[in-house]
């Protein structure tokens, strides 16, 4: 039943805790029987190569579980800024959230980034502030920074309890309960009354709670008022409420490497969080109309579904994972898909439980699975029912900000570098693929260090090929700076038929690309105006600087002429191609660098020369801040600067300070002369 289910998604700042957190879940809903730790590479959820000698998560990871009668599909993300798209694809198709904060570093720069995500997409959440037994952990700090930082209505419905300097159990404000967490595996609950010297902290937190509640249900108001008991069920039904409509987040706390408070957790998810009845329809448009229609969450109803993700597999090839928002799929049906207008067979229907598959015969409305058989399938893509020609809102990932160049060692490796190169742009948008013809060089680019460190790791251990990169280099874009036109004749006769096109053409700085037709009168014939369109964007893919792609521009087609025989669409896209890049040079071409929003964390005595080394890199200080004795300096850095700067950071602090990095913005970048 569509009510009993909950798709959720683990998010976070790198080390908060997140695979850990979703070990214990695993344990105690009972889908494993050892709880996995990803110091020692044994978690279930990080179960690629690279996962386990590096002890984070690279790529998200689904699992189904039972808590409570009700399904829970969850999915596993990673923390680091280079692996962003993951969290960006998970998002778009989950109905709910769970967003950890360590207690002791807050609300990192990873945790406003996923954060935003989660309000682009209007998603639900719950905060769980997690390692409450670390030194230096303030429950009451992070939940000052989630409201004052984030912008979020946190209301706090656990405590941690604190004794001797111990963390040793929850207070549950709605219950007000004291449980303690006890047994080798933390799962021998006791629900104890609460410790008196927590009494008044407790109360203080449980009247905030309830004043909260009260301005937001009238009910619950008049017996507030009144002083009247308060029926649990009741405050349950306003959380949820206040949760699934944005206004509220529940606060929890808990230490799950010490296995406490984890299950309080999933009580809260299944009690707070939406099933797919609770959040509002999606929208799909109708191709050909422009016309929206909502997706209403029916098993009965048109099949509609959206593939967020695709991974590569040795053994069954390519799966494609989606969430099926309408309609269902039984194995070995066929589906449309119409963003690229193919039927194709589903082959087999699989749930994923991290690496390992559970194949199954049908999936209905609100389930997320992976479908083996599609050959014509990407990220993105809609599924249907062919006749139902629909496109549900697809996902926009960022732009590589860097890049290198790769090479095989031998000519044997030369097919199997660009098979295996193919095969993983095909699982992950944030990876580029091109070739220089003036260098010869083929060049990967991606969303970091790590990022493409990473997909050297693939290609050598899962892809056993042999291959030289280059050094990391920028990807730079550029831009114009002044409006300008140009008038071009494309004429070209040979023995036949020739090639005429006359075109004027105006560019001009904007927000994004946009082409505007300003022809009248049949100047230039209709059919010919999307090839003028091509052309100016074939264009645009190269600058008139060095090369790198130009950002930001409005084109205008303004006059033109044409020729009865001569004329084509290949002529008028050669025009225009020979007139943007004419128009490009009079327009004052600028190069644009990517700027890097920069976090670090040091202790106090090292400021002066982290400042320091920061404005020698062309970096631009924002705010500093002090937090039990330690400094947190921001600020904005070119990414060119920032190439090894851990291994700086760590001789400028004698090896105790720490640093994270992401994309802001790009800039204007002045070529010395």
């Amino acid at each position: 039943m569509l009510e009993k289910l909950r798709n959720i998604g683990i998010i976070a700042h790198i080390d908060a805790g997140k695979t850990t957190t979703t070990e214990r879940i695993l344990y105690y809903t009972g889908l494993t029987h050892k709880m996995g730790e990803t110091h020692n590479g044994e978690s279930v959820m990080d179960y690629l190569p690279a996962e386990k000698e590096r002890g984070i998560t690279v790529t998200s990871a689904a699992v189904r579980c039972l808590w409570n009668n009700c399904q829970i599909n969850i999915i596993d993300t990673p923390g680091h800024v280079d692996f962003t798209a993951e969290v960006e694809r998970s998002l778009r198709i989950l109905d709910g959230a769970v967003v950890l904060f360590c207690a002791k570093g807050g609300v990192e720069p990873q945790s406003e980034t996923v954060w935003r995500q989660a309000d682009k997409y209007h998603v639900p959440r719950i905060a769980y502030i997690n390692k409450m037994d670390a030194v230096g952990a303030d429950f009451c700090s992070v939940v000052n920074q989630i409201k004052q930082r984030l912008g979020a209505n946190p209301l706090v419905i656990n405590l941690p309890v604190i004794q001797e300097d111990t963390f040793t159990g929850v207070i549950d404000l709605i219950e007000m309960r004291y449980y303690t967490f006890c047994g080798p595996s933390g799962d021998q609950i006791e629900c104890q009354d609460i410790p008196q010297d927590s009494m008044d902290f407790a109360l203080h937190w449980q009247t905030a709670m309830l004043e909260s509640l009260a301005e937001s249900d009238e009910t619950l108001l008049d017996l507030y008022v009144a002083n009247e008991v308060l029926p649990v069920d009741l405050l349950l039904q306003v959380i949820r409420r206040n949760t699934i409509s944005g206004e509220m987040v529940p606060v929890l706390c808990g230490s799950s490497y010490r296995n406490i408070g984890v299950q309080k957790l999933l009580d809260a998810v299944v009690d707070f969080l939406p099933s797919p009845l609770d959040v509002p329809p999606v929208e799909a448009i109708c191709q050909g109309s422009d016309s929206v229609m909502d997706i209403i969450p029916d098993s009965q109803g048109e099949l509609a579904a959206l593939v967020f993700k695709i991974v590569s597999d040795r053994h069954v090839g390519k799966l494609a994972f989606a969430r099926v928002y309408s309609g269902s799929i039984d194995s070995g049906s066929y589906v449309f898909n119409s963003s690229r207008g193919s039927k194709e067979r589903v082959g087999r229907l699989v749930r994923m439980h991290a690496n390992h598959r559970e194949e199954i015969g049908r999936i209905e409305a609100g389930d997320i699975v992976a479908l083996i058989g599609l050959k014509d399938v990407n990220t993105g893509d809609t599924l249907c029912r062919e006749g139902q020609h629909f496109l549900l809102e697809s996902i926009e990932f960022p732009e590589p900000v860097i890049q290198i160049s790769i090479e095989p060692k031998n000519q044997s490796d030369q097919s199997r570098i660009m098979e295996a190169l193919m095969r993983i742009a095909a699982e992950d948008p944030t990876f580029k693929l091109s070739y220089n013809k003036e260098t010869g060089q083929t060049l990967i680019a991606g969303m970091g260090e790590l990022h493409l460190e990473i997909i050297a790791d693939r290609l050598s251990k899962e892809f056993k090929v042999n291959f030289n990169i280059g050094k990391p280099e920028v990807a730079y874009k550029e831009t114009i700076t002044q409006a300008a036109e140009q008038t071009t004749r494309y004429v070209k006769q040979t023995g036949g038929k020739g090639q005429f096109a006359h075109l004027v053409l105006r560019l001009e700085p904007a927000e994004g690309f946009e082409f505007v037709n300003k022809i009248v009168g049949g100047a230039i014939p209709r059919e010919y105006i999307p090839a003028v369109e091509s052309g100016i964007k074939q264009a645009l893919r190269e600058g008139v600087l060095k090369g790198y792609p130009v950002v930001n521009v409005k084109a205008t087609l303004l006059d033109g002429s044409f020729h009865e025989v001569d004329s084509s669409e290949m002529a008028f896209r050669t025009a225009a191609m020979l007139a943007a890049r004419d128009c490009m040079r009079k327009a004052g071409p600028q190069l644009l660098e990517p700027i890097m929003r920069l976090e670090i964390t040091a202790p106090e005595e090292f400021t002066g020369n982290i400042i320091s080394n920061i404005s020698n890199r062309r970096g631009r200080l924002q705010s500093m801040d002090t937090v039990n004795n330690t400094q947190i300096i921001r600020g904005c850095v070119p990414l060119a600067e920032m190439f090894g700067y851990s291994t700086i950071l760590r001789s400028l602090t004698q090896g105790r300070g720490g640093f994270s990095m992401e994309f802001s913005h790009y800039e204007d970048f002045h070529i010395a002369s």
